[in-house]
């Protein structure tokens, strides 16, 4: 089976694990997973911080970005831009938020930042595993955007569920080097 193929079956089975779990199950995870998530020193001692907003059935991510705001640290969200790129502006509050590409949420203002680097990239993901290989939806936004933010901690959350023993790698693919899920924070291990 060749990488794409593999991936394809990969996406198909974390996707419809994630969505099978109970929406209080959801809930309750979600917040185990916000809450070590907030403990990690790479998140903690972070400003700005890159942080998404969460869709149908990923880790809800509402209360991790409102306690970003809440420590007084900037939040940057991300948005496609008109060239395709992934990029980061920031918002003062979630009321800031609106669909954009293909109706997932955006930050309203849609300003470059040249500035306001993150300090560290929460990173949403289909599919995890040990190595911090990171499976996506498919489009390649965020492995573009990793690759032009070296050296910034990015770290992955998603459900137990998520997580796979293998993701197929390929030379564009960016890692993640910590998962955080309901269960435990992963320090990934680059083989």
């Amino acid at each position: 089976m060749d990488s794409d193929t593999r991936k394809a079956t990969i996406r198909r089975l974390a996707l419809a694990r994630r969505s099978r779990l109970d929406p209080a199950e959801r809930s309750r995870g979600g917040a185990q997973i916000v809450r070590r998530l907030l403990e990690l020193p790479e998140v903690a001692g972070a400003d700005p911080v890159l942080a998404f907003v969460s869709i149908r059935s990923e880790v809800p991510t509402d209360v991790m970005l409102s306690a970003v705001l809440d420590a007084g640290k900037t939040l940057l969200l991300p948005y496609v831009a008109d060239d395709g790129s992934l990029r980061a502006a920031p918002v003062s509050s979630l009321a800031e938020i609106e669909p954009g590409y293909r109706g997932i949420p955006e930050p309203r203002p849609r300003l470059r930042l040249v500035k306001a680097e993150p300090a560290v990239i929460i990173v949403p993901g289909v599919a995890f595993d040990a190595t911090g290989a990171r499976l996506g939806y498919g489009g390649g936004f965020y492995d573009r955007y990793l690759a032009a933010a070296p050296g910034v901690p990015r770290v992955g959350v998603c459900f137990e569920a998520q997580l796979f023993e293998e993701i197929p790698v390929e030379p564009h693919d960016e890692p993640v080097d910590i998962i955080v899920t309901e269960e435990r924070a992963i320090r990934c291990s680059r083989t």
